[in-house]
């Protein structure tokens, strides 16, 4: 692992995000009943989508936030809307929630996914303009977040019909394209690990300057001490990876979810739009 190379500045922009981060108190608990999840390691029990959680108070709140671990519901600790849930709660549905409003419910919980998917390309995106050496494509990257910013304005119904995917793939080739672009300036070969099964893989120490890590599935991989600078790590699964001492600066398009999803220590350096995990 080197010490030299100095990681790509994400900038003022990138620390700086309030819109697309969770408020919880804002939020109408909206994936704790819109969303389903599995008896699992993940989550002690199992729901359909559209059925509240058990442990979903009157007023929106979990009552087991602090003790989600300990319960049984990691998953939980691990979701992030990237703030589509209190703009779904108070923009599109002006504050009226499926309580006390029970005809908007099944609008309301079609709707989150979908606008969590835009808010998730939202994060992307201003992360992407605020990388200098994505500057050949800031014009478009900014064409593109406007855009998204506009698709998440829309009314209930026009959402519901957005063909999420189509606009996800238009928005995913500007990122791909300033994904090579911040990969380049990393000197040397770079791995291309995309899509790669590296489940429980002994990455101790690894050269991962500038990889190509997109959808890798890394699961339990022991990444202590490696050197993910400048490594695009979008779509990777890091659930119980171990990040000990790694060296995340720069990383590209890493997200505070997969973060939450891994373990770590306080040697791990990270981006400075990213927290350490409490758990950590």
């Amino acid at each position: 692992m080197s010490d030299t190379t100095e990681p790509p500045s994400a900038g003022p922009a990138a620390a700086d995000r309030p819109a697309l981060r969770a408020d919880c108190a804002d939020c109408f608990g909206l994936c704790c009943v819109a969303l389903p999840f599995a008896a699992s390691t993940d989550f002690a029990i199992g729901k359909d989508a559209g059925e509240p959680c058990r442990n979903l108070r009157a007023d929106f709140r979990c009552g087991i936030h602090s003790r989600l671990r300990a319960e049984g519901f990691p998953g939980c600790t691990v979701y992030d809307c990237f703030g589509a849930g209190q703009k779904v709660s108070q923009l599109t549905f002006e504050g009226r929630d499926w309580r006390r409003h029970p005809g908007t419910a099944s609008e309301m919980f079609a709707v989150f996914p979908v606008m969590r998917h835009l808010h998730e390309l939202l994060w992307y995106l201003t992360e992407a303009l605020a990388l200098p050496a994505a500057r050949p494509v800031h014009g478009a990257l900014r064409e593109a977040l406007r855009e998204t910013e506009r698709l998440t304005l829309g009314s209930a119904s026009e959402l519901r019909e957005l063909d999420v995917a189509a606009h996800r793939d238009r928005v995913n080739q500007l990122l791909l394209r300033t994904s090579e672009l911040v990969r380049a300036r990393i000197p040397g070969n770079k791995k291309n690990r995309r899509g790669a099964d590296l489940i429980g893989a002994d990455l101790r120490g690894a050269d991962l300057r500038g990889a190509n890590l997109r959808g890798a599935c890394l699961i339990a991989a022991n990444l202590t001490r490696a050197d993910l600078t400048a490594a695009d790590l979008i779509g990777a699964d890091v659930r119980d990876a171990d990040l000990s001492a790694a060296d995340l600066r720069g990383a590209v398009f890493l997200t505070q979810a997969q973060l939450n999803a891994a373990k770590g220590d306080a040697a791990t350096r990270l981006p400075p739009s990213l927290t350490r995990p409490a758990h950590w």
